[in-house]
């Protein structure tokens, strides 16, 4: 490889332009997930346990009965296992006071209900240049926060879905419209560059930034609200905890006493014995997991509680929604 020539290198530091991106239509993209693998709800439970779910659930259906809210944070991988039925049903059972998720989480969301399906194989598109460049994921999600990027991302989203019919026929199935439907807050926070669609030539990223901004704000609004109250946070191992963490700071910066949380962080990472908290990375390795700290430990030290149930959410995110609905019936 021959070392880099003088005017080569004073291009660094300076933006790559992305006009000549090409994008190809989303209609030619093979989607590894299809409204085929979506739950069906009134499946029987599966047979998956754990000794303190039924505690969480008590706590939980405890705190909808006394009127507090429950914030639902998720990572994507929630859309791409088919469990959004469960936690659209749990919107309209009025038990879910405000969704938050980070981009990835909106994407295939938006396309669940573009195309009843969603996914790529990233393996087989990387090496060509072709992972995540589809023309109408990015551009219609860029049109969508434009007008108005002060309204927040995931509001600008559903509306976009709902003034679109045409163009989104499976809609029922998408978290971002059916929370518009339910009145409920559903909140997207952006990590630049980490999502395909910052990846278009349409992208732009003050109305991204000012959109995400916009909904962290809302977050921070819902948290000030949260005491006596829920967080739940299936699979976002980074976002979920860190965007929690500084909204629960901001509100009780501003004199909310968001007190007596109950917190609980849903993934396949073992911690063994959590409720003896980290010190240091050299005493435990864990300590680098996001979640232990930042949900289930820290925002629940004011007479609060945190639980981390290990499994995967084709277990126990049904798991939780067929307590709920049994101590909510009871």
């Amino acid at each position: 490889m021959a070392p880099m020539s003088g005017e080569e290198r004073g291009a660094l530091g300076t933006p790559l332009d992305f006009g000549p991106i090409r994008t190809f239509p989303i209609a030619a993209r093979r989607n590894l997930v299809t409204a085929a693998a979506l739950a069906d709800i009134a499946a029987p439970p599966p047979a998956w346990d754990h000794p303190e779910l039924e505690e969480l659930a008590g706590r939980a259906a405890a705190a909808a009965r006394a009127g507090a809210l429950l914030l639902w944070s998720m990572g994507a991988h929630v859309i791409k296992t088919g469990l959004a039925p469960y936690v659209i049903d749990l919107l309209r059972r009025g038990l879910v006071s405000h969704i938050a998720g980070n981009g990835a989480v909106a994407i295939h969301d938006f396309e669940f209900a573009m195309l009843g399906a969603t996914s790529e194989s990233v393996a087989e598109g990387i090496d060509r240049g072709t992972f995540g460049m589809w023309e109408e994921t990015g551009r219609w999600m860029q049109e969508a926060l434009a007008p108005d990027p002060s309204r927040g991302y995931g509001r600008a989203l559903g509306e976009y879905i709902d003034a679109h019919p045409s163009r989104f026929p499976h809609r029922e199935l998408s978290l971002l419209w059916q929370a518009r439907r339910a009145g409920v807050p559903f909140t997207v926070h952006v990590a630049i560059g980490a999502d395909i669609v910052h990846q278009h030539p349409a992208a732009d990223f003050a109305a991204i930034g000012a959109a995400s901004g916009a909904d962290f704000k809302i977050y921070c609004r819902t948290a000030s609200m949260l005491a006596g109250g829920v967080f739940l946070n299936f699979g976002s191992a980074v976002t979920g905890p860190e965007v929690f963490l500084k909204a629960l700071a901001v509100a009780r910066n501003l004199g909310y006493p968001v007190d007596r949380l109950t917190t609980a962080n849903f993934d396949i990472v073992p911690l063994g014995d959590y409720r003896t908290a980290p010190v240091t990375s050299e005493v435990r390795p864990e300590f680098y997991y996001r979640p232990w700290k930042n949900i289930v430990v820290r925002p629940a030290s004011l007479g609060g509680k945190g639980f981390h149930i290990e499994g995967r959410h084709q277990d126990t995110l049904p798991a939780l929604y067929h307590r709920l609905l049994r101590l909510m019936t009871a």
